[in-house]
């Protein structure tokens, strides 16, 4: 088992910079790999970033690319995603995931976790 916990959230104005950081326990280990989902009010969750644990390659979605930034700290057992030039259309609960290393993976489809956390708020005001 893996436990989640996020920290970071609030509220924001439009142009701001924030981050999000989500710290693991339990069965953590260099082969997981550690994502960052967002669910809007009334939208499906949908995919934020991916890192891999051991190996830091780091996955986004097209409308965060260049904005937003996953980081893992190995020593802390923390992965934070550093959010910049915040958009309106950014609001929604933010989730960490986790998910044990394994073929055939896209990093992007929320089905392939099997761990989450309880998610934080990010409201961007425009």
């Amino acid at each position: 088992q893996v436990q989640l916990v996020e920290s970071g959230g609030g509220l924001v104005q439009a142009g701001d910079s924030l981050r999000l950081s989500c710290a693991a326990s339990g069965r953590t280990s260099s082969s997981y790999v550690m994502g960052w989902f967002r669910q809007a009010p009334g939208k499906e969750r949908e995919f934020v970033a991916a890192v891999s644990w051991s190996g830091g390659n780091t996955y986004y979605a097209d409308s965060v690319k260049g904005r937003f930034t996953i980081s893992k700290v190995n020593a802390q057992n923390t992965v934070t995603l550093q959010m910049n030039s915040l958009k309106p259309e950014d609001t929604a609960v933010y989730y960490c995931a986790a998910t044990p290393i394994r073929g055939g993976l896209t990093y992007r489809r929320k089905e392939e976790y099997h761990y989450w956390g309880q998610g934080t708020q990010l409201t961007v005001s425009s």
